[in-house]
């Protein structure tokens, strides 16, 4: 009699363990499968990481390597302090193209141009790139009178921009690879308040940018801009 009580209550209680270990082993399987989501989570967002860090570094070589094929390129103009060349972007005064509120070259000017188109010209065909021609001017409001052929700054500097881009397709730059843009005061590169100042912010830029497909709308613009 004692034996069958004795073997009653062992079935009960592996009957009473048994559902424990399965809770517990199914606990365990959902533990499990979270970590291991968890952990390809992580896994995806390293990868992402180092894709993009890559990515990052390979863009600021080619930008290291394109500025020093600019520098390499205009060695002589930038040696004699006549250029300037920030970011990419060449730099000349306006007072060493132009007179004040003129769009008539200098004859220093022209010579200046006149050197520059032989290493520009190289330089962008092998990357198959064109040229942006900006002008820039102070903020001082153009004085009107009898002989002021401008109706503001940014005509001026539209007017400036057009001349620079017509005289390096007259040297030899192949017109399709240039083309004009005018800022007037925009983007100030030092402040307007002195007499300084203004002469910095007068001033012609030149800056290598991707060539764009053509395409029927862009072909026609860049053609009558770089004109002669």
């Amino acid at each position: 009699m004692s034996s069958s009580v004795d073997d009653t209550a062992i079935d009960d209680g592996l009957g009473e363990t048994a559902p424990v270990w399965a809770v517990f082993g199914d606990l365990m399987s959902g533990v499990v499968g979270a970590f291991v989501l968890i952990l390809i989570g992580v896994l995806l967002v390293q990868m992402d990481l180092v894709s993009s860090l890559q990515s990052e570094i390979a863009k600021r070589q080619q930008e290291e390597a394109r500025r020093m094929a600019l520098e390499k390129a205009l060695a002589i103009p930038l040696q004699s302090g006549r250029v300037t060349l920030n970011n990419g972007r060449i730099g000349i005064s306006g007072s060493v193209l132009f007179d004040f509120n003129s769009d008539e070259l200098r004859p220093e000017g022209q010579q200046l141009l006149k050197s520059l188109v032989p290493p520009l010209e190289v330089y962008l065909g092998e990357r198959d790139e064109m040229l942006m021609v900006s002008g820039f001017t102070d903020d001082k409001p153009i004085i009107q009178g009898p002989h002021q052929r401008f109706e503001d700054n940014l005509e001026l500097s539209a007017q400036r921009a057009l001349t620079v881009t017509r005289t390096l397709v007259k040297e030899g730059m192949p017109r399709q690879r240039v083309f004009s843009a005018a800022f007037g005061a925009e983007q100030p590169v030092a402040s307007n308040a002195d007499e300084k100042g203004r002469a910095l912010n007068r001033r012609v830029e030149m800056a290598p940018v991707p060539r764009a497909a053509p395409t029927p709308s862009t072909a026609a613009p860049v053609a009558a801009t770089a004109k002669p």
